[in-house]
């Protein structure tokens, strides 16, 4: 079946033509067919340097060869069994082994578990009912996540703005909402909170936005004197920045941490981690104990997926791989600047390591605000061109190298993004 007759289908079954939030105008729409390594394949026979990479799971790329042969192997020997397996245990040791704030684990089938879950635990542990988060973060899709991470309209902090309909408005009276890096302005909210606060999440790289100096470690001593649970969202940097994540880059260490994306290798999986007091608020034996938190689902660390997640995990642990992500990410990050520099055209390119994002602006970038401070329609257009021209990207989105890219991918999307900010300028 050609392209076109595929996308007629798409058109007739699939609600706007697309699988969640993210789709793309019609004359980049096209279906995948195949992807391998750093590369993907639409069903018209057009190649793209991929740097979306399935949302960021993909940070070996596509298919790759330990990857496959862990799922092949494990697919023979069964699918799911909804109880203890051999991967999950292994999987588990591993990621404990590596992340600071881990004593123990739950996993999930997705990130928006892990986070809501998290929250739950948060709340059951403090007995509190608030929790903090920064906006423009990004947690998920439940009801608690979207407040104030895409908000529509800007409020006055702290008050939060839900980001859909549907959501109960007794929830969003419980979400507080600061701006990231501006450490006073969290501290006040949390200071006149802190006999009802519960937790305070934050993605410690948000979105692209790095943590200025000190405001991770003022946040890690405020949390720590009320007794308020500090998590980590840690479902795009665990195992992206460094070995043990985001807590290993930065220096600093929360209470509980969230991850998914990379520990699936593709696959539907998540976890929460953290210390052992607040995690065992979820032990079934203790069911009938007041603090008791329900964590549990049909899949979580089902043997597939866990099995793709510890291949990628064994690739990633090798010596030279997070040097090289580093390498490729700052040549793509300086040619960028380059190039714009050389073509007068102002341009930020925020982000840590192999995560980062193009944005047409004068302003440094150190909170939501001063993103849509940028072009917002000229990042978009740079996207849509990267696109046609063979290089697939979220249009105005993040970035994501792999471990599989090149040297010569990137200089020949290089090239691309010269020949298309030339067009547009």
């Amino acid at each position: 079946m050609d392209q076109e007759q595929l996308l007629e289908r798409a058109r007739r079954y699939l609600v706007g033509t697309c699988l969640g939030m993210f789709y793309l105008p019609p004359e980049v729409t096209m279906v995948m067919s195949h992807g391998k390594g750093s590369r993907i394949y639409d069903f018209a026979g057009r190649e793209y340097i991929d740097y979306v990479l399935g949302s960021g799971p993909l940070i070996l790329g596509h298919a790759h060869p330990s990857v496959v042969e862990a799922v092949r192997r494990q697919v023979i020997l069964g699918s799911t069994f909804y109880t203890l397996n051999e991967p999950v245990i292994d999987l588990a040791e591993k990621i404990v082994e590596a992340v600071p704030c881990a004593d123990t684990i739950r996993f999930t089938s997705s990130g928006t578990e892990a986070t809501f879950y998290a929250l739950r635990i948060a709340r059951a542990s403090t007995g509190r009912e608030k929790i903090l988060k920064f906006e423009g973060g990004w947690h998920g899709g439940h009801d608690y996540a979207q407040q104030s991470a895409t908000p529509a309209k800007l409020s006055r902090y702290p008050d939060a703005q839900p980001d859909s309909k549907g959501i109960p408005s007794a929830v969003t009276g419980t979400v507080l909402v600061a701006p990231f890096n501006d450490i006073e302005t969290a501290s006040q909210i949390i200071e006149e909170n802190r006999h009802e606060l519960a937790a305070v999440i934050l993605e410690p790289l948000q979105r692209a936005i790095k943590p200025l100096p000190g405001f991770l470690r003022e946040l890690r001593r405020i949390t720590e004197d009320y007794g308020i649970v500090l998590v980590y969202d840690e479902i795009v940097t665990g195992f992206r920045l460094a070995w043990g994540g985001a807590q290993e880059r930065y220096g600093v260490v929360p209470d509980l941490a969230t991850y998914g994306k990379i520990i699936g290798g593709g696959d539907s999986l998540a976890a929460i981690c953290g210390k052992r007091c607040l995690m065992d608020c979820c032990d079934p034996h203790r069911r009938d104990e007041p603090d008791f938190v329900f964590v549990s689902g049909t899949l979580n660390g089902n043997p597939l997926a866990a099995s793709a997640g510890l291949a990628t995990l064994m690739e990633l642990e090798k010596p030279g791989t997070y040097p090289k992500l580093y390498h490729l990410a700052e040549r793509f990050r300086d040619g960028v600047k380059k190039i714009a520099d050389d073509l007068s055209i102002p341009v930020q390119v925020p982000g840590d390591g192999p995560v980062l994002q193009i944005l047409f602006s004068e302003h440094d970038v150190v909170d939501y605000r001063s993103v849509l401070m940028a072009d917002a329609k000229r990042g978009y257009q740079l996207g849509v061109e990267l696109i046609k021209r063979g290089v697939f990207v979220v249009p105005g989105g993040k970035i994501y190298i792999s471990a599989v890219h090149t040297d010569e991918d990137i200089d020949k999307t290089l090239e691309v993004i010269q020949e298309t900010m030339r067009s547009l300028r």
